[in-house]
């Protein structure tokens, strides 16, 4: 495996996606939701502006679960499968390159794009904590923007697998809107309905470590566990156990779902 072919695709990639203007649009879209939230998050208790940084993490959670996984899976589902119907992917594959460098400097190229557009679009809400909290409330804000980058690449490894999986661009969308269903709305209503519908005689502690079977769930606990006010403000210190309490722990649990899914993805590509 030779790395100059790897981020030659990757710089490619990164480059087309810069060219088309993806970074700048989803940056934007980040900004503003970001400052939307962040600023009028606690308008329901009649207060706007940034109360904490605790608060303003709270806040952003659950933009970050419901807009970075759609557009992680949005941007990586035609990565192969794009390639395959343009007739470009045995193209490629008959130029001096191998399946698995092909793959991962597709990924890179995309995880590039993704993570400079996710860190441009929250950086305008940690410059304005910066001015109200100084460097000592940038430090869990900035554990917040590295584990949303996470959450994006985790996405991204299952939307470069789906993309390896099939052979048409218009399966491979569905199948990305399907995963994001499941994932972001599916997953923790079936968790809870199964709960429920027994009384709680089946899964009890068990049930929290299923929560790491979702990257977004694993994304949650990351953030609601790593400052004592943001777990009190969920209410969930009572279904999560303290051992999964580490954020060590959910970086090690995100890092396996980023590896997992594109090891999958260079073991099935084929040309």
């Amino acid at each position: 495996m030779e790395f100059q072919q790897i981020f030659t695709i990757a710089g490619k990639e990164f480059r087309d996606r810069m060219r088309n203007r993806w970074v700048l649009a989803v940056a934007l879209v980040f900004t503003v939701f970001s400052l939307a939230i962040a600023y009028f998050g606690g308008a329901q208790q009649g207060t706007v502006g940034f109360r904490s940084i605790e608060f303003t993490i709270a806040s952003l959670v659950s933009l970050v679960i419901y807009l970075i996984p759609l557009i992680a899976l949005l941007l990586g589902f035609d990565a192969i499968v794009g390639e395959r119907e343009r007739g470009s992917l045995d193209l490629l594959l008959s130029l001096p390159i191998t399946r698995l460098e092909l793959l991962l400097g597709k990924y890179l190229g995309l995880a590039a794009a993704l993570t400079l557009s996710t860190l441009a679009g929250f950086g305008l809400v940690a410059v304005l904590l910066y001015r109200q909290f100084s460097w000592a409330g940038l430090f869990h804000y900035g554990g917040f923007m590295a584990s949303s980058v996470l959450l994006g690449l985790a996405f991204l490894s299952l939307a470069v697998l789906l993309s390896v999986l099939t052979h048409e661009r218009t399966r491979a969308s569905g199948l990305a809107i399907a995963a994001w269903f499941f994932f972001v709305l599916v997953f923790d209503l079936l968790l809870l309905g199964a709960l429920v519908a027994t009384g709680g005689s089946v899964g009890g502690e068990a049930m929290a470590y299923l929560l790491l079977l979702n990257p977004a769930d694993v994304f949650r606990i990351l953030n609601v566990f790593s400052l004592d006010d943001v777990r009190t403000l969920y209410g969930l210190t009572s279904i999560v156990p303290p051992a999964l309490a580490k954020p060590w722990l959910m970086g090690a649990v995100m890092a396996g779902w980023i590896v997992v899914p594109l090891g999958l993805a260079g073991w099935r590509f084929k040309p």
